[in-house]
């Protein structure tokens, strides 16, 4: 398992700790909370969720002030987008991207006050994330994915989206 730091203070890329190829297909081991809490990983994660989508959806940017994400993509392709909405930051409105797929495996790890949304590239994606709280909708925060403030860049300028993510958030 390797974990690598990014631009974005608390934001992980993580290797799985086991990923396994042969001639059958591949086993991997997404989640190990020993292994995760030796390498500093030490959220405890209650639910797990997935959305399945077809090319060009964008889902997000939705985030709390108290969820702990660890996102990965089981099948296709998307490209993922953390914004730092931590209003004590002074890294606040900062964003990275990364494309996760089904073939590098990798993972994110998203702290509380970011943000995060996804774009899938391939024809469909299945995103899973593993959080530290259940989900509730009324205490999130929605960013727009095409705010000027934030310049976020896409690979596609013609998404498909839903009401909320349009900026009618009373959907």
């Amino acid at each position: 398992m390797r974990v690598q730091h990014t631009s974005l203070e608390g934001v992980l890329v993580i290797e799985p700790p086991t990923v396994f190829e042969d001639f059958r297909g591949a086993y991997i081991e997404t989640y190990n909370r020993r292994l995760y809490r030796e390498a500093g990983i030490d959220v405890d994660f209650i639910q797990d969720d997935i959305s399945v989508s077809s090319r060009h959806v964008l889902r997000g940017i939705h985030g709390d002030d108290h969820t702990w994400k660890l996102i990965s993509c089981l099948h296709g392709q998307f490209y993922l987008v953390v914004v730092n909405w931590d209003p004590e930051s002074p890294q606040r409105g900062a964003w990275e991207g990364f494309t996760l797929s089904e073939r590098n495996r990798l993972q994110v790890l998203v702290p509380p006050k970011h943000g995060n949304g996804h774009l899938v590239l391939s024809e469909e994606a299945i995103f899973h994330y593993k959080q530290s709280t259940e989900y509730e909708r009324a205490g999130q925060f929605t960013l727009l994915w095409n705010d000027p403030r934030l310049g976020i860049w896409w690979p596609t300028q013609t998404p498909v989206l839903s009401r909320r993510d349009q900026g009618d958030c009373h959907v």
